[in-house]
């Protein structure tokens, strides 16, 4: 027999009565019935017995954790100054470097490194015994040379009074013709034998010459005034014309020198103003500007290079030295400034632009700053938000070294400049805004690689001793 449920499932039409179930399915049903009814009252035992769950749900934290949070500063209203960053190199005024001019041991140093010397101050003495001997020799060809022209000069005089007398003779008709040429040939010989020996006394003398001047520069003398450095001589190195000793120069008139590519002459110039930064203090800068650009480019760089004279280095150049260079052409228009760290590359569309807020909800001019954001970063509360966060396409005014004048956002609002992958990965629209100020993002930018990595390494550091303290 089928149940009335069996019915309706199979479309019985209402109404029409079907006969009773038999006992064993009526039996069948009763403990189904039952069993469900133990489940039940079991889940509300249990959900019962458990603990209660937390306002909001899991759930809700999940939709917490989707919203981002992110740093934002606010932008400004500015001209940009216009620049380009070049790495220099220092060189002294009349830097040069000193060289041997023989190949030979050396036996003593005469100068130290950062000497001041004037020309013609021995610096180095090289080894002088072979060339004392060459000098000897010389000097004993020169001898040679003289007597030899001496007897050269007797003959030619016994020559020509010899032509004389068969002069005379043959006037007389006293001698052939035959025995007079003869006489004119002797004379004419013995003359070219002088003309011989004088030009091997010359030869003997120059190269005597060429002697005492290796035997002068078996000392290397200063060839200017200046302050020497770069030593590379020690006693007992055998030094050749190819080796370097010092370098020299006059450490009171700095040189730096930079590349300026085809596209940079079209707005630098002589005369353009420059700021010279060392590592070795960053925070001082010199100012100069630039004395002259070389007019003739690279042939395959398309490049040239530019000299700017430091007269007052004030002993934070040294010759040698690496430099940055900021060569200062000019200003932009007045416009919205923000950190480069803000400009942001979307991956989805390859658009660049920044991600906008207001934190208030409304947009803020540049004279209606945001008075909340600015009480939270006097008063160091905690982030604010969520906020709606907008990706904003911009146009670029001026690229500078810290900051980008640009166009697409007003003055006021706030631009994210930590957490861009967040919101590009994110859908909400929203973000919490920790509010940061100008000059701290400012600060950031300027910090070198390695000084990020040093505070990473600190930090390591830190939380590695806080292990071993716990353990």
């Amino acid at each position: 027999m089928r149940s009335r449920a069996d019915q309706r499932r199979r479309g019985t039409p209402p109404g029409v009565e079907m006969p009773p179930p038999d006992d064993e399915s009526s039996h069948g049903m009763i403990q189904s019935r039952a069993r469900s009814a133990a489940l039940a009252a079991l889940a509300a035992m249990l959900a019962a017995c458990s603990p209660p769950e937390p306002q909001g749900g899991r759930g809700s934290e999940q939709r917490e954790q989707q919203i981002p949070a992110v740093e934002a500063v606010q932008v400004v209203r500015g001209a940009l100054p216009l620049e380009e960053r070049l790495a220099g190199s220092v060189t002294a005024r009349n830097q040069t470097e000193i060289y041997a001019q023989i190949s030979a041991p050396i036996v003593e140093v005469l100068a130290e490194d950062g000497e001041v010397v004037e020309a013609g101050d021995p610096l180095v003495r090289l080894r002088a015994n072979d060339v004392e001997e060459r000098v000897r020799q010389a000097q004993s060809g020169v001898e040679v040379a003289r007597a030899r022209l001496r007897q050269a000069e007797a003959a030619l005089t016994q020559s020509e009074a010899a032509l004389r007398r068969m002069e005379a003779m043959a006037e007389r008709n006293l001698t052939s013709a035959a025995e007079l040429d003869a006489a004119r040939a002797e004379a004419a010989s013995a003359e070219a034998n002088v003309a011989l020996m004088q030009a091997e006394l010359r030869q003997a003398e120059s190269l005597l010459l060429e002697r005492e001047n290796e035997l002068d520069e078996t000392v290397v003398r200063a060839p200017i005034d200046g302050v020497v450095g770069g030593r590379n001589a020690e006693v007992g190195r055998l030094v050749t014309t190819s080796d370097p000793l010092f370098v020299i120069g006059n450490t009171e008139e700095m040189k730096v020198t930079v590349t300026l590519t085809q596209r940079m002459l079209g707005y630098i110039d002589v005369g353009t103003s420059v700021n010279v930064i060392t590592d070795a203090a960053p925070d001082q800068t010199i100012r100069a500007d630039i004395t002259r650009i070389s007019p003739f480019l690279h042939p395959i760089t398309r490049t040239t290079e530019a000299e700017i004279v430091v007269e007052e280095p004030q002993g934070l150049l040294r010759p040698g030295m690496f430099v940055t260079v900021d060569v200062l052409y000019g200003e932009s228009r007045v416009s919205a400034l923000v950190p480069n760290s803000a400009i942001y590359r979307h991956p989805r569309d390859g658009r660049e632009g920044v991600y906008a807020t207001s934190l208030l909800g409304t947009g803020n001019g540049p004279d209606d700053p945001d008075r909340g954001a600015l009480a939270a970063l006097e008063s160091g509360i905690e982030p604010t938000g969520p906020v709606p966060v907008r990706f904003v396409p911009i146009g670029i005014v001026a690229r500078g070294r810290l900051s980008t004048a640009i166009d697409g956002v007003a003055p006021g609002e706030w631009v994210v400049t930590l957490g861009h992958h967040l919101l590009s990965s994110s859908d909400s629209g929203q973000a919490v805004i920790q509010p940061t100020p100008w000059d701290h993002i400012m600060r950031l930018q300027q910090m070198q690689t390695r000084d990020l990595l040093n505070i990473i390494r600190d930090r390591q550091e830190a939380l590695q001793s806080e292990r071993q303290t716990l353990n």
